[in-house]
C-alpha cells in the first residue's frame, strides 16, 4: 500500500490543508481521515488524482530522523575510512524534512553541498528496546531519502551534526510503501542527468533488524520517526540549480533541485 501526503489543488474541493490518502495503480488517490500512523487506514469517499496534488514528505517526524554512517563498504573506502564493528548513528532535526520536488536550499556559509541517496524505515509505534527478531512490529514502512550534506563543514566540525542538519537537507519520498521489503533492490542516483550511485540494497554492512535493535537500545522512537539506512558509494557534489534524483526498485523516485548558494 502506498501511503501518500499532498496539498489537493483548489478545484479538488478538499480545502488546501495536507491531507494523507492511499495511491492506487491507477494514480488516484482515495483521501483518508488523519495520519494512518495514527489513525489507520479510515477511507473517505472522497478521490483526486494524483496529476492534481502537489506530495509532501509522507511524514514529518514526531520528534527525529535516525541516520546511519558508513554503512555500505565501498562507502567507507571512499570516506577514507574502516568499516565500522557496529552501527554509526547520527540525528538530522525534523526541521531538516522536505518533500518531493521541494528546493534543496544551499546555505551561504558552505561551498559544497552533497547527495547521499539512502532507504529510509518509517517507524509506525512508540518503540524501546526492539529485538531484531521483532523488529518488523514496529515498520510502519519504508520511503526513499536523500542525506544532504554540507561536506566541509562535516570535516571542519570534527562530528555531522550542523553539516546535515540544515533546513531542506533531509527530503523524503515520494510516498511510503507498506509492503515493501528490503532484499537485493537497487538503490541509484542520477545529478542532473548522469548516474552516481547504484547498489543492491543487500550490500548494506547492518541489515534492518540490527538497526532497529540498536537504535532503540540507546533511544525511544516516536511514530512517524524515520531511520536512514546509509548510502551507497558515489557520493558528490551538487551545483547550484543541480537536479538530483533518488530511486529504489519498488518504492519509485524522489527527486529535488538546489537553489543557488545562499537562498
Amino acid at each position: 500500500m502506498r501511503i501518500v501526503r499532498f496539498t489537493p489543488a483548489d478545484s479538488a474541493g478538499l480545502g488546501s490543508d495536507p491531507l494523507f490518502g492511499v495511491l492506487n495503480d491507477e494514480d488516484q488517490i482515495l483521501v483518508l481521515r488523519g495520519d494512518p500512523i495514527y489513525s489507520g487506514i479510515v477511507p473517505t469517499s472522497s478521490k483526486v488524482a494524483l496529476a492534481d496534488v502537489r506530495l509532501l514528505a509522507p511524514t514529518i517526524p514526531r520528534s527525529k530522523v535516525v541516520c546511519v554512517g558508513k554503512n555500505y563498504a565501498d562507502h567507507a573506502k571512499e570516506m577514507d575510512s574502516e568499516v565500522p564493528k557496529e552501527p554509526v548513528i547520527f540525528i538530522k532535526p525534523n526541521t531538516s524534512v522536505i518533500g518531493p520536488n521541494d528546493i534543496i536550499k544551499w546555505p551561504r556559509i558552505t561551498d559544497r553541498v552533497d547527495f547521499e541517496g539512502e532507504l529510509a524505515i518509517v517507524i509506525g509505534r512508540i518503540c524501546k528496546d526492539i529485538s531484531s527478531q521483532n523488529y518488523k512490529d514496529v515498520i510502519y514502512g519504508y520511503t526513499i531519502a536523500n542525506d544532504v550534506t554540507a561536506r566541509n563543514i562535516q570535516k571542519s566540525d570534527g562530528q555531522w551534526a550542523r553539516a546535515k542538519g540544515f533546513d531542506t537537507f533531509c527530503p523524503l519520498g515520494p510516498w511510503i510503501e507498506t509492503e515493501f521489503e528490503a532484499k537485493d533492490q537497487k538503490i541509484t542516483t542520477i545529478l542532473d542527468g548522469e548516474l552516481k550511485q547504484s547498489e543492491p540494497l543487500s550490500s548494506m554492512i547492518f541489515k534492518i533488524p540490527e538497526i532497529v535493535e540498536f537504535v532503540t537500545s540507546a533511544m525511544t522512537l516516536l511514530p512517524g520517526d524515520v531511520i536512514l539506512t546509509g548510502t551507497p558509494a558515489g557520493i558528490g557534489p551538487m551545483k547550484e540549480g543541480s537536479e538530483v534524483s533518488i530511486s529504489i526498485e519498488g518504492l519509485g523516485t524522489l527527486s529535488n533541485k538546489v537553489s543557488p548558494r545562499g537562498n
